[in-house]
Order: structure tokens, then sequence, then C-alpha cells
């Protein structure tokens, strides 16, 4: 090569550099100058936010007195149905009036000979002035009802679930009087079955003592039992007897309202000081210090002990609806459940092992649930036999009452000869999609335990399962409260005039509920693998107050309702209570004319901010999916995203020609037509509190 190539070809490379340098010098250059325009536009856009909050917020709080009026129109609504009440007089107590219920009470503990049928007959009346009471303690404000109406409201949910049960004893008792009466032909044993829609009554009498019938199936119910030949052998009754609902589990469990979430974001705080160097708030000093201590304990029949645990006296924000980040519908159901529930670790560093060991066969009642009610399957003594002489019908009369058939396991000489074996129907209009747990129930220490129940063997088809006991139990089956959670998508949207369908998609079934006034109806259950059509018939398509619907849904099992410890069971990033309640109080007073759905972003975005999708939504079919946008809000400042559901990654780069607002009500005021705004502010308050309800008891904002 010449030497000249070589000096040219030197040249050549060094103008490369040079040209390669100048470039990345632009480009730098641009950077710098994208970020410098980028950083004037938000001080500016900043500056005009922070110019108009002040007006915004105005508007918005006149926006806001929707929630009031609706709260407003309840109270005079309860008002207008106990004077509507009082004016019937058609026997029915009103259950907040002590001397009225207490009256009811009376007069039926001194009816005796009672037969089921009519204590089932009176026991709908009793279930119905029991829901009653659960739902004022889950709907009303603590302005209406003070912590002494609390109290008594569940002292009298106590007594009346203790009264129904003891009335079925006493029927039970009835009916093994006369038990020769009902002989059966083939077995020369006496059984019967009597159900309605709240209970299954079984009772089977040993009357022949043979032991090749020692095991029976209720072929009317399908329920059945194996028991031991030594009981087989002595006079003696099975029962069981199934509720649907539960009356064992504890009070707080019953009357859940909606979800505490300062208290929530208060406890996080307390329980990481390092993320927080200040001390807890008074509310969780209180809470710390008043556990749930029972009020007052009473000894059922059957060793049935139920305790009345004091609620918190706390506030649904109705006193001021601006306030919600201070105040977020606080309900009376904010339990210390610590004490209830055990806790092993704790247990293990005091050194009693024993107590540590019981523990862990307690039933986490954060975590399972029981689903389709209870199952009392007892063995009784059989009373003295009713005798007919000529015209005469003679019988002795005891005054112990029922009495539990005094039967030892351990007195058996084989172990496998004191094993009773049970089969149960499942309950229909439940839905289990898993095999249930099955719980026995510890009178002493009021928990649910999973020990002394064993060979458990779940029949999907066939709706039934089979276990083993050491003994004869109160039983129930219990279902992971959060097997639909987190959800895989959600969207609500507008059908009519006041009118609203929230849809919550799980991995395990599609929910649809619809909204309408201040009224909600299960439309549809649709359970992946399943082959009926009505699912959850027995509600489908009956109109009741969200709160009613919450308790009819996880009752059969479906549990889209975040519970306050839900956290600790579902990966989700928990949203800040600010975020999370303004949020959906604000989507609430635009849900009449605009759409709202997952976003895929809503996790990346972080603990402070929530991310949904937003479309406007006027007509049935009007738009199309592809017409979303994104919206992210933090409680104080909202903005419309640059980015789609399809973007390669998230990014909090605001949306070109849009600007900051406070609210999203603004927000949507810069892109929305006048017929939508129009739409907005016409909206019945109770439509936007019943949406606001459903919102913030389904929690889709953090769980999705």
């Amino acid at each position: 090569m010449k030497p000249g190539g070589k000096k040219a070809e030197k040249k050549e490379e060094e103008g490369k550099k040079l040209t390669e340098g100048d470039e990345a010098e632009q480009e730098e250059a641009a950077r710098l100058e994208k970020e410098r325009l980028h950083r004037e536009l938000m001080a500016r856009l900043e500056a005009k936010y922070q110019e108009q909050k002040e007006s915004e917020q105005a508007e918005l709080n006149s926006l806001e007195q929707k929630f009031l009026s609706a709260q407003q129109w309840k109270m005079d609504y309860r008002e207008h149905e106990k004077w509507e009440h009082y004016l019937s007089c058609d026997g029915i107590p009103d259950p907040t009036v002590p001397q009225e219920i207490n009256t009811f009470m009376s007069l039926w503990r001194e009816e005796g000979d009672e037969d089921v049928q009519v204590v089932m007959e009176k026991g709908e009346q009793v279930l119905n002035l029991i829901e009653k009471l659960q739902l004022l303690l889950m709907d009303t404000p603590s302005s209406e009802v003070t912590a002494k109406e609390a109290v008594q409201y569940q002292e009298s949910i106590v007594e009346l679930q203790n009264l129904l049960h003891q009335k079925y004893n006493e029927a039970t008792q009835q009916l093994l009087k006369t038990a020769s009466m009902y002989e059966d032909s083939e077995t020369g044993n006496m059984q019967a079955v009597i159900k309605d829609k709240n209970v299954t009554f079984c009772v089977w009498v040993n009357l022949k003592k043979k032991v090749r019938f020692k095991t029976h199936v209720f072929s009317d119910a399908q329920h059945g039992f194996d028991v031991p030949k030594s009981l087989v052998l002595n006079s003696a009754a099975v029962r069981i007897l199934h509720t649907r609902y539960d009356h064992v589990s504890p009070l707080w469990l019953q009357c859940r309202g909606l979800p505490d979430l300062e208290a929530l974001e208060s406890k996080e705080l307390a329980e990481h000081p390092k993320d927080n160097a200040e001390e807890p708030g008074e509310e969780e000093k209180k809470a710390r210090e008043e556990p749930s201590v029972p009020a007052e304990e009473e000894t059922c029949p059957g060793g049935r002990k139920k305790s009345v645990a004091s609620l918190k006296e706390t506030s649904n924000n109705t006193e001021d609806v601006n306030e919600t980040e201070e105040e977020t519908e606080k309900k009376s159901e904010n339990l210390d459940i610590s004490s209830q529930e055990g806790d092993p670790p704790v247990q293990e560093e005091t050194g009693d092992k024993g107590e540590a060991a019981a523990a862990a066969e307690w039933v986490d009642l954060q975590r399972f649930v029981p689903v389709g009610g209870v199952f009392h399957i007892d063995a009784l003594q059989l009373p003295p036999q009713v005798v007919e002489v000529n015209d005469w019908t003679m019988v002795e009369l005891v005054d112990a009452g029922l009495e539990v058939y005094p039967y030892s396991p351990e007195e058996a000489e084989d172990a496998t000869e004191s094993i009773i074996q049970i089969t149960l129907r499942l309950p229909e209009n439940v839905v289990y999609f898993k095999s249930p747990v099955v719980a026995r129930w510890d009178p002493e220490a009021q928990q649910w335990r999973t020990d002394g129940i064993s060979k458990i063997k779940y029949e999907a088809q066939e709706k039934s399962i089979t276990f083993e006991m050491g003994g004869f139990y109160t039983v129930a089956l219990l279902q992971d409260a959060h097997l639909n959670m987190p959800y895989k998508a959600w969207e609500l949207q507008p059908t009519g005039v006041d009118e609203a369908l929230l849809v919550v998609t799980t991995c395990l079934a599609t929910i649809q509920i619809r909204i309408k006034g201040n009224q909600c109806m299960l439309s549809s259950v649709v359970v992946e693998e399943e082959e009926e059509e009505d699912v959850l018939s027995n509600i489908t398509g009956k109109w009741m107050s969200p709160h009613a619907l919450r308790a009819a849904l996880k009752r059969a099992g479906v549990n889209i309702f975040p519970g306050d410890c839900s956290h600790n069971y579902v990966p989700v990033t928990r949203k800040a209570a600010l975020a999370e309640v303004k949020a959906c109080q604000q989507l609430a007073l635009v849900a009449s004319a605009f759409a709202f759905a997952s976003s895929r972003w809503n996790r990346a975005a972080g603990p402070e901010h929530v991310v949904f999708k937003v479309r406007e939504h006027l007509e049935a079919d009007s738009v199309q999916d592809n017409n979303w946008s994104l919206y992210m809000f933090n409680g104080q400042k909202a903005q419309k995203l640059k980015i789609t559901e399809t973007s390669e990654a998230f990014s909090e780069e605001i949306e070109e020609d849009s600007e900051l607002h406070s609210t999203l009500y603004h927000l949507l005021k810069d892109f929305a037509s006048k017929a939508a705004m129009d739409k907005v502010e016409g909206a019945s308050c109770l439509f936007v509190d019943a949406v606001y309800q459903l919102l913030l008891t389904t929690r889709v904002l953090t769980y999705s």
C-alpha cells in the first residue's frame, strides 16, 4: 500500500469520528432541549393547576352534595319505614325498639310443645329481624346510631339467634317423644326430613337397636351417616340440622360493613415504623388499647355460647363527604380479631408450644369463611316414649330438656369402631369453586378448627362431601375468601338513565351486577366449567340494596368483596386510601355518562396512583373499544396519559393538548360533550351513592 493511501484512510477515520461526535452532540442537545421544553410545559401546567385548584374544588364540592342528599334520603326513608311499621300494627316487632323485641322473645319462650314446622314458620320471621339489624349495623352512619344502640342491636341479634336454636332443640325433643309412633316398616326405626328454604331438619331414631341398620341416608335430603356399633345398641337418635344461615361464627364476621381504608393505611404505617417516623395516630392507639372483649356472653342449649363484641363507633362520611381522606366510610364492623384468631408465632415465642399447636388447627376467618350455612350433627338421648293405653296417651315428663347422648369415643375397644362417617349433600344455590375445607366448631375456644376430621372426599359432580369424625360436632364447609382475587378485569358502563352495569371478571367466574337508582341486582354469574345455567338462581334478578347484595353473594360463595386484611392473602399493589376513595367517589359522580374499565398499567403506577380506562358512553353501542383513554389519579391530581394499553412500557407522560386538574370531573370535562356533562349534572343522588358503594366494596381499583 502506498504511503499516501494510509494517510487518506487515517484521515477518513478521523472524519467519521468527528461526524459521529457531532451527531451524538446533536442528539444530546436535542434531548436536553426536549427535556427543557417538557419542564417548561409541566411548569406552566402546574402553575395553571395551582391557579384553578381552588375553584375546581369548590365546583366539585357542589357536585358532591349528591352524597349528602343520598344520606339524607336514606335517613328519611328509615324514619318513614319506622312510622309505617308503627301504623301497620301487624304484630311484628320493631327490632330497634328494646321493649318490642324483648316482649316478642319473652312471649315465644313461653310457648311450648311447638313442632318443627311451627318453629320453621316463626324462624323465618326471626331471620328477617336479624337481617334487618345486621343491615342497620352495616349501613347506618354513626350520626344516627349511637354506640349504646349499636351494642343493643348486637345483643338483640345474639339473643334472637340463641332463641331460634333453642326452639329447634325444643321441637326436636317434642318429635323424639313420639318417635315410636312413626316407626318405619322396613327398618323398625324412625326417620324424618322436614325442610324449607332456610332449614333442613333430619332426625333418625334407633328404635330396634339392630347393628345392620347403623348406616342411614335421608332420601329427601341426601344427607347420611354411618355410626359406631356402640351407639346403635343403645337408645339414641341422630340429628342433622342444616341451617342455611350461620349463627355460629363470631358476630364480627356476620356484620361486616364497608372497608375502613383509612384505618388500614394507618395500621400499615404502624406496622412498618421505619417507613414512618411519626407516632401511630390516635385512632390506631385506640384500636390497640380497646380489643374486642365480649360485652356479654350467653350460653345456649347444647353448649352454644355466643358473645357480643363491641363495634367501634365510626362514621360513614355523612358529615362531610369532602373530608373523605380523613373519614372514609367507617362502619361499625372494625373489630380487633386478634383475640379470636390466635397468633402461632407469638405463642411460640412465649414458650407455650401446646397453645401454638392448637392455634395451627384453628381456622383463619380472614382467609376462610363458612359457605352454605352450618350443619349441627348431634347424637341425642332418646326421651321416654309416648304410651297409648285404651283411649289415653301417656308420657313421662322430664325437666332435663333435650339431652346429648353420652357418646365417648375413648371407651371403644377398637379405634375404628369409634369413627363416625358423615355424608352431606352440598347446599343448592351455593358455588364451591374448589373442594371445601371441613371444620368443626369449638364451643370453648369459640373458633372453627380442622382437627378431628379426616378422610375427606369431595364429589363435585354429585355435589356431596364425605368425611370421618371422632365425635359429633357442629361443622361447616369453608372456602377460601380470595379465590376470585385479584380480578382479571372489570368494567362499569351506563345502560340508561340512572342505570349502569358493573362486570367483574375473575379467573373462575364473570359476575354482572346491574344498578338502578339506589338498588342493585345480580344479573348473572357465569362460572367456568359449569354446565348449569341457573347458578345462584335464588338471588339472580332480585333487586336489593348494595349491602344486601354483598351479603347474599358472600353467603353463596361468590366473594368479590375484599376484607380489611385481604391484602395479606392477595398479591396486589395496595393503593393509598386517598387515591382509592377519591377515585371511587368521582367515578360514581360521572358514571351516568362515562364508561370505566381496568387497565394493565394500574399496578405499574405504584401505590400512590390509580390508572383506569375511560370513554364517553351516552348511548348503547355508540362507541368502540378502541376509543378508550387512560387516566391517572392520586386523589389530588388527575391527568390523561399519553400511553395506551398496548404501549411497551408504563410512562406518566401527559397526553398532548391536555392539562392537569385537581379532579377527574374537570379533566373529563375538557374532552366531553355538553350532553355528557348535562347527564352527569342530572344524575340521581341515589344512583351515584349506589355506584360508589359498589366500587368501594369490590375495590376494583386495588384488586385488579
